[in-house]
């Protein structure tokens, strides 16, 4: 895992500047740096480098390939590189003179050389984001994985084109302007991340997952105030994850017995791909389904005890140690827990705008960067169960959502928005009425009551239910930016909801929670997951075995049964989250106070301070639960303050 970054225009690329970018990600890479420089081309790269295949300068980067004519810049791993190098080998097609090293960064730049770019994209197994030059065709290629496990950033600074694993390394530039985009804050507002293509400021942008931007000179010098379509101009895909699911959905596996050993055959083999390193692997453990999967399929094919890492918190319906205890002493797993109170939360949040570096308000985005420091002090590699949610139907949303929109469609548009008054009533209440030992069920009903009255169909009751401020707008002068992936099908289908978490709220919200708080203290995770084997099988798999009884990802249970018993195992789905809402009345309240003040928010002028203030009033008195998003409000408070200072 690396931070990479780099300047492309008329000039020759400043070396003391390249030097600066990389420094600025030295978190991303602390074990090496590395500037590569053609100056007649006008192209520079910056790399930082976390050493975790081939340890030896072997595996330094930028690299140039054998024959002369690429050079990479990479960040990420490339999992099946060894079945790659000897594909190459039994053509014929290895390197003159041997390989240097055993990296997988020699093994990609071989293959491109060999195969070109887009048969290697299609061959490689892996998590990568990296800027490629073609000194034949003296052009730049930005490539991004294909569900955008690893950022990259592109844009103009004056008429220099620059990219970089983060933002922090193109506000380096001396010509950087750093303009706050209103859309993207409304955006983020709403969501709690910026999504892509965009970025907290204008003329910067996202690469969007599984996509490879193409510059020439011409090109790289023309500054764009807008990020490129995707129509094989500047910008096209390599891989496409709706058509994925479309040719799944056209060849199922209907037997359940097929299905269930293909699924442990695809998700075994992407975790034990993911095992290998040159340095110390382990897992994060929850407790949860996906975590627990990952863990116990580790665990079988290691020769050693797997060491496993969990944290929990002292408040009731948040504290899931226990559980990852008992899984772990089931497995025989070396496991390390971590309690967290508000107090370790409090000493996080100062580092948070630094560590996101654009605004991110995904609150669990504090136990993760928890948990990421505590595994860090005993491993530098640690698989994750994310993306098992986003492609088996796991989030109550997808269960939920499609069977009350039938209900709620059969219902006159005037009736469903008088039903809203119900949603005034306080979220401890309902929590009371229903009770069900999961924390935020109050919060969920009301916000539930709130949009279904203005849903005309399912993706826009799902779109409302994730927006934050639905039918306010909490952001002055804001135009709205229209944040769907999701193509609504008729009758609504579980299906369409799963695709769209997969296109967007994954990649914006949960890869990039991950990466920022593990990269932050320089510890590179894996999904295994997210493997594309493993995707393209998970998208043969039926609706009836992913939703089955009212639950998702039937079938990852089912296969989890087989090592871990179900008793340890169902329970009430929680997240990984912090007890937000509480925290904010209590230990938290002063420092969001501070940043809520009505002085703070008319210096700022970005958000509607009438409407903010009413919104933590109600929270504060139970009257609604504003804990998402007041969090948004104060993200962006605190990152703007972090940004001035």
């Amino acid at each position: 895992m690396c931070g990479i970054a780099g300047t492309y225009g008329n000039a020759p690329p400043d070396e003391r500047l390249l030097e600066a970018m990389g420094q600025s990600l030295r978190h991303r890479g602390p074990d090496a740096g590395g500037v590569w420089r053609d100056a007649e081309a006008g192209i520079g790269f910056s790399h930082r480098r976390l050493a975790i295949v081939d340890l030896s300068p072997h595996g330094a980067q930028p690299m140039t390939s054998a024959d002369g004519r690429w050079t990479l810049c990479y960040n990420g791993e490339i999992y099946n590189h060894g079945a790659i190098r000897r594909a190459l080998e039994s053509e014929g097609a290895g390197p003159p003179g041997g390989w240097r090293g055993h990296s997988d960064t020699e093994t990609i730049l071989q293959a491109i050389a060999t195969w070109g770019l887009d048969r290697t994209l299609a061959a490689a197994a892996g998590m990568f984001a990296f800027a490629l030059w073609d000194a034949g065709e003296r052009r730049l290629l930005l490539v991004r994985d294909r569900f955008g496990e690893k950022p990259l950033y592109y844009g103009w600074c004056g008429r220099d084109f620059v990219f970089a694993s983060e933002l922090k390394a193109l506000r380096r530039h001396p010509n950087f302007r750093g303009e706050i985009d209103r859309a993207s804050l409304d955006a983020f507002a709403r969501r709690g991340n910026v999504p892509a293509p965009r970025s907290i400021y204008r003329g910067i942008f996202k690469l969007p997952p599984a996509s490879i931007l193409t510059l020439d000179r011409a090109a790289a010098t023309t500054p764009l105030s807008e990020a490129p379509a995707a129509d094989g101009g500047f910008l096209r895909h390599y891989w496409d994850y709706r058509q994925v699911v479309a040719a799944g959905f056209a060849e199922p596996i209907a037997d359940e017995a097929a299905a269930l050993a293909a699924l442990e055959e695809a998700l075994g083999q992407a975790i034990a791909d993911q095992a290998v390193a040159d340095v110390p692997v382990g897992a994060f453990l929850s407790g949860g389904v996906d975590s627990s999967t990952v863990t116990a399929l580790y665990q079988r094919h290691s020769r050693h005890a797997v060491r496993t890492f969990s944290i929990g918190f002292g408040e009731e319906g948040y504290n899931e140690a226990d559980h990852a205890r008992a899984v772990a002493e089931h497995l025989g797993t070396v496991h390390h827990e971590q309690l967290v109170t508000a107090a370790d939360a409090r000493e996080i949040i100062p580092l948070i705008p630094a560590i996101y570096d654009e605004p991110f308000a995904d609150s669990s985005q504090i136990p993760t960067f928890l948990v990421s420091r505590f595994a860090r002090g005993e491993v530098t590699v640690a698989l994750t169960g994310d993306g098992g949610d986003e492609l088996f139907a796991g989030y109550n949303r997808h269960v939920q959502a499609p069977a009350l929109w039938r209900r709620l469609s059969r219902i006159p548009a005037p009736f469903r928005a008088a039903g809203g008054v119900l949603g005034r009533v306080p979220p401890g209440v309902w929590k009371g009425l229903l009770p069900s030992g999961q924390p935020h069920v109050g919060a969920k009903i009301q916000k539930g009551l709130q949009v279904a009255g203005r849903a005309r169909s399912l993706g826009e009751l799902a779109d409302l239910f994730l927006d934050e401020w639905a039918g306010e707008e909490p952001v002055r002068g804001a135009s709205r930016v229209e944040i769907r992936h999701l193509a609504d099908s008729n009758p609504p289908n579980a299906i369409d909801l799963t695709t769209a978490d997969a296109l967007g709220f994954l990649p914006d919200d949960i890869l990039t929670k991950v990466d920022r708080a593990s990269m932050a203290v320089s510890l590179e995770t894996r999904v295994p997951f997210l493997d594309h084997r493993v995707a393209e099988l998970a998208a043969r798999i039926p609706l009836s075995l992913k939703i089955r009884d009212r639950r998702g990802k039937y079938l990852v249970r089912q296969l989890l049964y087989r090592h871990v018993p179900a008793a340890l195992i169902d329970r009430p789905k929680t997240g990984f989250g912090i007890p937000l809402g509480d925290w904010l009345k209590g230990p938290l309240r002063e420092w969001a106070e501070s940043l809520l003040e009505p002085a703070s928010l008319n210096e700022q002028s970005w958000f509607e301070t009438a409407l903010v203030r009413r919104r933590w009033a109600d929270h504060l008195a139970g009257r609604r639960d504003g804990a998402q998003a007041l969090w948004s409000v104060l993200m962006f408070q605190a990152w703007l303050a972090e940004q001035r200072g």
